[in-house]
């Protein structure tokens, strides 16, 4: 799978972008939300999800990781194609779609074009536990110092790479930033977390 894709915007418009990389135009599928973070660069680095079917091979670009993850999951849910899931990337902000699918908001997710109540219901269904155990919101809320998301964050990628199972490292990382709220520095917060995966 292409993880990334890094290089010079030689074509933008809300719906996709062009970006050169070693020599090659790659036409990558963006949100409105994507769109919007990107719009005043010249150089990219977006995430990407490469989508196979039988008659296309299409890649999708993302701004963060949370809009990939949640581009995932939905796309995960029977009846929710990429071009569903980037219509309501395009609709709501990550965090937004997050917020209404656990908080059960059918009527703000069946406001998004091509999903109607039904759909809603199942996107809520499938999803919410899923990403009520992504956030880690089961156990504790994280202590919301500067900077603890993004160190929480690279922590949880480096600790899903090493094969830990990603409900431990959301306690244990819950657990330790709950403890230490002062942590900056993410190579403290992976020791720190690897004692009690341990």
């Amino acid at each position: 799978m292409i993880a990334y894709i890094k290089g010079e915007i030689t074509f933008k418009n809300p719906a996709y972008v062009i970006v050169e990389a070693g020599g090659i135009g790659y036409h990558i599928n963006i949100s409105l939300h994507t769109y919007s973070k990107i719009e005043s660069m010249e150089r990219v680095k977006l995430l990407t999800y490469f989508h196979v079917k039988e008659d296309s091979q299409t890649l999708y670009g993302f701004e963060s990781p949370e809009e990939r993850n949640l581009f995932v999951y939905l796309i995960s849910v029977s009846g929710i194609g990429p071009n569903t899931a980037r219509v309501l990337l395009s609709s709501l902000k990550p965090e937004e779609a997050r917020s209404a699918i656990i908080s059960e908001d059918v009527r703000v997710i069946s406001s998004v074009k091509g999903i109607g109540p039904k759909t809603a219901k199942r996107l809520i269904i499938e999803l919410k536990d899923k990403l009520i155990k992504d956030s880690g919101e089961e156990t504790s809320s994280v202590p919301s110092a500067m900077g603890s998301h993004s160190i929480r964050e690279e922590a949880l990628s480096a600790l899903l790479a090493l094969g830990f199972n990603r409900i431990r490292i959301q306690k244990a990382l819950n657990k330790v930033l709950n403890e230490s709220s002062g942590i900056t520095d993410v190579e403290v917060l992976i020791k720190l977390a690897l004692k009690n995966l341990s």
